[in-house]
């Protein structure tokens, strides 16, 4: 058997202690990595990761909530998506990080990017005025019940109608307005006045009171000092009734 000459078997040495130091720090860097993960969740905190994952719809929903958060939770909780396009239609399958499946199909938009300058304009005022009322919720149902869509053609949401009124600039509803332009309801007023709601309204569009509507379906918005100054001239204009229960006193003087 032939003998290794001396620089082979240098070379053959080195080559093991550099492989065994690669090994070594290859090691040192995994315990490392080891040593830097966090430690198991307790059942307290397991059990708060839990409820947050329940609680998905309020975090997403979220006014604080961006499209960059949005866009996080979807990653974080989708595997993939699966869509495919059948003419008009386009077919998308969700496939959830805990196994589940949701099947959606979305129809195409039509015309994308043309939009009424006119109803555009239209919708601004009308979420504009509408904004002093109610709350983004409100106005997505009162929207949808007068037959209102999207720009797109979509019904509105709440997160749709908020994300209309940011990007034109207009503020959100606050609790308090009424009072601080010193309106009321159709109702309150109706109270004041001491009758029903309906003999209110009719009231109202006969022109006896005063009151502003936004639009069908929007609530009534009245002066409380036109309510009490129509109930002013009610009680001044009143006739004089006899009370029934009296009696007529007759003195003869003869």
């Amino acid at each position: 058997m032939p003998s290794i000459p001396p620089i082979a078997s240098w070379l053959a040495n080195w080559s093991d202690a550099e492989a065994l130091q690669a090994v070594h720090r290859l090691e040192g860097e995994v315990a490392a990595v080891i040593a830097r993960r966090p430690p198991p969740l307790g059942e307290q905190e397991r059990q708060q990761l839990m409820q947050l994952g329940a609680d998905l719809e309020r975090a997403w929903t979220h006014p604080a909530a961006t499209a960059a958060t949005r866009k996080r939770i979807l990653r974080t909780a989708l595997n993939e998506v699966v869509v495919r396009r059948d003419g008009a239609i386009i077919q998308a399958v969700l496939h959830w990080q805990g196994g589940a499946h949701t099947a959606l199909e979305v129809k195409q938009r039509q015309n994308s990017g043309r939009y009424n300058s006119r109803v555009l304009l239209d919708t601004i005022a009308l979420i504009r005025n509408l904004a002093r009322l109610m709350p983004d919720r409100q106005i997505a149902r009162l929207l949808n019940r007068s037959g209102k869509t999207t720009g797109n053609g979509n019904s509105w949401t709440e997160q749709r109608v908020r994300k209309f009124r940011k990007h034109h600039e207009i503020e959100a509803y606050r609790d308090g307005e009424w009072a601080e332009r010193g309106e009321i309801t159709l109702e309150a007023a109706a109270n004041i006045i001491g009758t029903c709601t309906m003999t209110a309204l009719r009231m109202l569009r006969r022109g006896d009171l005063k009151g502003r509507q936004v639009c069908a379906g929007a609530p009534w918005a009245i002066k409380a000092e036109d309510v009490a100054a129509f109930v002013a001239r009610k009680r001044s204009t009143a006739p004089v009734t006899p009370n029934p229960r009296s009696t007529d006193l007759w003195i003869s003087m003869s």
